[in-house]
C-alpha cells in the first residue's frame, strides 16, 4: 500500500492527485495514496450517474460522502462512441430538469426505417417495436458524457480524467480496496525513464468498477473472483463508426435508419445505422458480431463497402467525413450478466453487460445501473461495517427495476441469430409478437474467440481498394479518430506466447487479427532476407475498441490500459 498524505485545508483533492504524481521530473518517487468513500473506475455514462446519484443523497441527507471518478481518456467523452439513439428515462430520473440545464439532447427521432438490403435494392420492412423511437433523441453521447461530467463536478463529485485505473488493490483478506494508477514514464524496456512517476493508490470503502466494456480491470475481478461461473460467457459484437457532413438536400434531422442483409453472408450477424443529427451531420456504422466464422472477414472493409450500396452512397458522396472510431458493445444479453457485487466493490453498465440488443441501446440502461448502484451503497454505508462491505442488496434492487424486465424480455433476440439470418428474423418475430418475450426456455450463447474455421475451410473476400472520397483505408481513418499514445513506453497489447501468433494464428487462421482489428495495429511482416515472420503490433493506433482481446482465437492477447490520456480523443462522437 502507498503512504497517505496529510494535505492542508483548503487544497482542491483533484490538485492533491497530480501533485501525488509529480512535476515528471522524478523528485516524488514512493506511490502516494488518497482515501476515498466510493472510487468509481470509468468515466462513461454508468460511472457519472452514479457519481451523481451519490453526491445527491448526501446532499438530502446532509451526509459527507466523498466520491471519486477516474477515467483513462484525456477528457471525459475522449473514448466515448455509440451511434447512438438516446431513451431519456434513466435521465429523467437522475437529472428531470436536464433540459433547463442544458443537456445535449435536442434533436428528436423523426421517423424509423428498416431496410433489408440486397447487393443493389433496398427493401422496406416493418420495424420491429422494440426499435419504436417515438421519444427518443439522437445524440453525440461523447457530448452528453462532457455534460453529465460538469453536472457531477457541481454535484461535488472529483474527476480525474487522463489517469489510467491499471490495477485492482486488495486487503490481506481478498476484498477490493481500491484501484492504483499506472505509472507513468516507463519505456519500452519496462524501466522507469528520467520522467518516471508512479501512480496513486485510489483507496475506497466501496469500489465501482464502470469500465465500458470488456475493462482490463473487470476482466480480471471475473478471472479472480470466478464472477461468470453462473452465467454464459460474454458476447460481442464491433461496431465501427463515421461521422459525415452532408449535403443539405440529403439531411433530414431525427430520421433513423438500419439496414441488415447485403453486405454480410447470411450466417454473419451485423447491420448498420444511420443517424440524422443537426448541422448537416449524419453518423454512420456498422455492427459485426465477433462471433462471424469466416477469418478472411474484416468488420471495417464490410462498412466500406456498405457505403457504396446505391441506397446509401447517394448520402455521402457529395459529403465530407469528419471522424472516425470502434469499440465493441457487449451483446451476450440477460443470460451472460455476472455476479455483480463482491467485497468492497460492485460492476454497472457496460462494464456488466447491461446492452438491450434488439433496441440497439444501452445509455438508459448503463445509467439507470449506476443510480441503483449508487443507491444501494449509500444505505450500505450508513451502517457500521466490521469487515470489507458486500452490498448485495444491489443485484436485489436491480432486479426490482425496469432494466432486469426490459433486459429479461429480450434475452432470446440476439443468441437465435445463431441460426443465421433468416433463423434469427423468424424466431425474433416469434418471440417478439407470440411469446412477448416469455418464452419459458432461455437460450444460451457462446464465446466469440472459437467460433472461427480454419483458413483452409473458409472463402477468401476480395474487398474492393478504397476510392477515398465515399471509402477509405484504416490508416487514414484512424488519424480522424485523433489517437496519440506515448512512444516510448511498453507495449499494452501482450502476446502471452508470441510464437502462438505464427503457429496457429498464421497457420491455422491466415492472421485474422490483420483483419478485425479496425486500426491496422496487426501485421504480418516476411523478411526480405531470410524470408521468415512476425507479427508486428503498431501500438499506437490502438483504438481501444477491444476487438483482440475478444476474438483472438486462443486469448493469446492480453489488453491492458496504457498510460493515461493515451487512445482516440472522438469529437462529437
Amino acid at each position: 500500500m502507498g503512504r497517505s498524505i496529510h494535505w492542508p485545508a483548503g487544497i482542491n483533492r483533484a490538485y492533491r492527485l497530480i501533485l501525488c504524481i509529480g512535476d515528471r521530473t522524478g523528485k516524488l518517487m514512493e506511490r502516494e495514496s488518497m482515501e476515498f468513500d466510493v472510487v468509481i473506475v470509468g468515466g462513461g455514462p454508468s460511472g457519472l450517474s452514479a457519481a451523481i446519484r451519490l453526491r445527491q443523497l448526501a446532499a438530502a441527507s446532509g451526509r459527507e460522502l466523498s466520491v471519486c471518478v477516474v477515467e483513462k481518456g484525456a477528457e471525459l467523452g475522449a473514448h466515448i462512441l455509440s451511434g447512438a439513439v438516446m431513451e431519456p428515462r434513466a435521465l429523467d430520473e437522475l437529472l428531470p430538469d436536464w433540459q433547463a440545464k442544458g443537456a445535449p439532447l435536442t434533436v428528436a427521432c423523426a421517423d424509423d426505417n428498416f431496410i433489408f438490403l440486397t447487393e443493389r435494392r433496398a427493401v422496406g420492412l416493418m420495424a420491429p417495436p422494440q426499435m419504436n423511437n417515438h421519444g427518443n433523441y439522437i445524440v453525440s453521447l461523447g457530448n452528453v458524457v462532457r455534460w453529465l461530467g460538469v453536472q457531477a463536478e457541481e454535484a461535488g463529485v472529483e474527476v480525474f480524467p487522463g489517469f489510467a485505473a491499471a490495477e485492482v488493490l486488495y486487503d490481506p483478506s481478498g476484498a477490493v480496496r481500491g484501484v492504483a494508477t499506472g505509472d507513468m514514464g516507463i519505456g519500452k524496456d519496462g524501466k522507469p525513464t528520467e520522467n518516471h512517476t508512479p501512480g496513486v493508490e485510489l483507496l475506497a470503502k466501496q469500489t465501482i468498477f464502470a469500465e465500458g466494456v470488456r475493462g482490463s480491470l473487470t476482466k480480471s475481478l471475473i478471472s479472480r473472483l470466478h464472477l461468470d461461473k453462473d452465467c454464459n460467457p460474454q458476447t460481442y459484437g464491433i461496431g465501427i463508426k463515421e461521422l459525415w457532413e452532408v449535403d443539405p438536400s440529403q439531411h433530414r434531422p431525427g430520421r433513423i435508419e438500419h439496414t441488415v442483409g447485403w453486405p454480410l453472408d447470411r450466417e454473419t450477424y451485423g447491420g448498420s445505422f444511420l443517424y440524422h443529427l443537426d448541422n448537416n451531420q449524419v453518423a454512420v456504422g456498422y455492427v459485426v458480431g465477433l462471433d462471424y466464422k469466416n477469418p478472411y472477414l474484416s468488420p471495417f472493409e464490410e462498412f466500406q463497402r456498405f457505403k457504396t450500396h446505391p441506397a446509401v452512397r447517394r448520402i455521402f458522396e457529395s459529403g465530407r467525413r469528419l471522424s472516425y472510431g470502434a469499440r465493441a458493445l457487449a451483446e451476450g444479453g440477460f443470460q451472460s450478466i455476472p455476479r455483480l457485487t463482491f467485497p468492497g466493490g460492485l460492476l454497472v453498465g457496460d462494464t456488466a453487460g447491461f446492452l438491450n440488443v434488439p433496441k440497439i441501446k444501452g445509455i438508459h440502461t448503463a445509467m439507470k445501473s449506476g443510480m441503483v448502484a449508487a443507491e444501494a451503497i449509500f444505505a450500505a454505508l450508513e451502517k457500521p461495517a466490521s469487515g470489507a462491505l458486500e452490498v448485495t442488496a444491489y443485484p436485489a434492487m436491480l432486479k426490482a427495476s425496469w432494466v432486469w424486465k426490459e433486459l429479461y424480455l429480450s434475452r432470446n433476440i440476439r443468441p437465435s441469430f445463431h441460426w443465421g439470418l433468416w433463423g434469427g428474423i423468424l424466431y425474433s418475430a416469434l418471440d417478439t409478437y407470440l411469446f412477448r418475450g416469455r418464452a419459458p426456455w432461455t437460450l444460451k450463447v457462446h464465446s466469440d474467440h472459437d467460433q472461427l474455421r480454419d483458413a483452409r475451410d473458409s472463402v477468401p473476400i476480395a474487398y474492393p481498394k478504397p476510392d477515398n472520397t465515399l471509402t477509405f483505408d484504416r490508416l487514414s481513418s484512424v488519424f480522424l479518430s485523433g489517437a496519440v499514445h506515448e512512444e516510448n513506453q511498453p507495449c499494452h497489447l501482450q502476446l502471452k506466447d508470441p510464437s502462438i501468433a505464427l503457429t496457429v494464428n498464421l497457420a491455422r487462421y491466415d492472421s485474422p487479427e490483420q483483419r478485425y482489428c479496425p486500426a491496422a495495429v496487426y501485421e504480418i511482416v516476411t523478411e526480405a532476407g531470410d524470408n521468415s515472420s512476425h507479427l508486428h503490433i503498431s501500438a499506437s493506433n490502438c483504438l481501444h475498441c477491444k476487438s483482440c482481446d475478444i476474438k483472438d482465437p486462443t486469448q493469446n492477447i492480453n489488453w491492458v490500459v496504457p498510460e493515461g490520456g493515451g487512445g482516440p480523443n472522438y469529437p462529437n462522437m
